[in-house]
Order: structure tokens, then sequence, then C-alpha cells
């Protein structure tokens, strides 16, 4: 399996002086191409931080972030958009869909900005059967369920068929049965389509059997919930 991240001895500070917050600290981890995984931590230990990061909506520091072999710290600001739109997909806790547009429109959205629309129509609506919404194309998002904005939501993060996808508490929104669709949902999406999901979540049991879990403490990172020695997570 090829690696699709990696993370060398990142940092990221807010403030200066003695305002400074290290909201990260000498994060290494390296993720496979495939693979699940969790990111579980306390409230400001640093894990949205990190997806953040990884989701280059913000800049680290210092230190070093390769997506498909890519250094993106290389990047200028358009290249930084370009990249995250072909590159990631992301999926958040509220679906963040554009009320003004139909169910379909919105899942179609990252690949015409992307300006790649050959197949898009008959591609966005397979898609959306797969997620059960066949019957939702033209339907305005205020006139769908909380579980079907999130079905919505994953197809349009999937669209591009991006290296990674990045949840952000994809779950923390619906309630608990409507909540083990969604993650199985992105389960059996991630075999599917041999995507990357990284999720963060407050909710580890929600997510049962996954590849892997990092835990945030206090801006480093941990193997599983041992935070007793930190680790190169490979």
């Amino acid at each position: 399996m090829s690696k699709v991240l990696e993370i060398k001895n990142l940092y990221k500070e807010f403030g200066e002086g003695d305002t400074k917050v290290e909201a990260l600290k000498d994060v290494s981890i390296e993720i496979k191409k495939g693979e699940f995984i969790l990111i579980v931590g306390s409230s400001g230990s640093g894990k949205s931080t990190l997806l953040n990061m990884i989701g280059l909506l913000d800049r680290p520091t210092r230190g070093q972030l390769v997506i498909d072999g890519i250094e993106t710290s290389d990047l200028d600001d358009n290249q930084v958009s370009l990249f995250r739109n072909k590159k990631l997909g992301f999926i958040f806790q509220f679906s963040n869909l554009l009320s003004d547009l139909s169910i379909l429109e919105n899942t179609m959205l990252p690949r015409k900005i992307a300006k790649k629309t050959e197949n898009l129509v008959s591609e966005a609506k397979e898609l959306l059967k797969i997620m059960g919404l066949e019957e939702q194309l033209d339907k305005l998002p205020t006139k769908i369920s909380g579980g079907q904005l999130q079905r919505a939501a994953i197809a349009r993060g999937l669209i591009n068929n991006p290296s990674i996808v990045l949840a952000d508490e994809p779950t923390g929104n619906l309630d608990s049965e409507t909540a083990k669709t969604i993650v199985q949902l992105m389960k059996t999406m991630a075999k599917k389509f041999d995507q990357t999901f990284i999720v963060v979540t407050h909710d580890r049991d929600q997510f049962g059997e996954v590849d892997r879990i990092i835990t945030i403490s206090d801006g480093r990172a941990f193997e599983a919930d041992n935070t007793e020695m930190e680790v190169m997570v490979k």
C-alpha cells in the first residue's frame, strides 16, 4: 500500500511572545492509501488544527506535509486552492450544502470548480444512487432530512475522486441510528473506491473497527489510545 500522506515534524503556533500557544508539537504521521483513520482527543487537544493542516486550510508554522508525493509548503495560495480541490474531499459536521442549489447541483460543484465536466451528471447521479438519494436529486437541501444531507455531503466529498477524504465530526449533528448509517456508508465508500478517510470524532465507539486511531493530546500525536509513548505512525 502506497503512502498518501506524510507529516514530518509539524508544528503549529498561534500568537507571539507571552501569548504564544503551540497547538501542534512535532507531529509526525504516515498514512497509506485506503486506510480508515480516526483522530480523537479532548476539546482543545489540537485534533481540529491537525485536520485543518491536512486539509490545507491553514499553513503550519514549520514542518512538512506531503500529499501524494507533493510537498505542499512549496505551493502558493492559488496552487493550494487547485490542489485542495483536486486531491482532498471534505465532510463537515453540518453538511454545508448551498441552500439555493439542488442536491445534484451541490454534488457536482467541486467538479465544476475543477472544470472537469465530462460525464459529470451521470457520475454524480450514480454516486447519489449509491447513497440512496436517487429520489432526492432535484430537491433543495431544506427539503430533505439531516441524514440525507450528510449522505449528499459524502457524495460531494467523493465526486472528484480525492486522494484523501477529511471528515470533521461527520456524525456530531445526527441521532444515534442515523449516525450508524452514515458511519457504515463512509466505510463502504472507503472500500468501494479505495479511499483514504481521516475522521475527527469525539465519539470513538460510534465507529467500531477502523484501521488505526491517532490520539492527539496537548498538541502531540500518539498511536491509538496510548498516551504513554509518542510514536511515528506508520
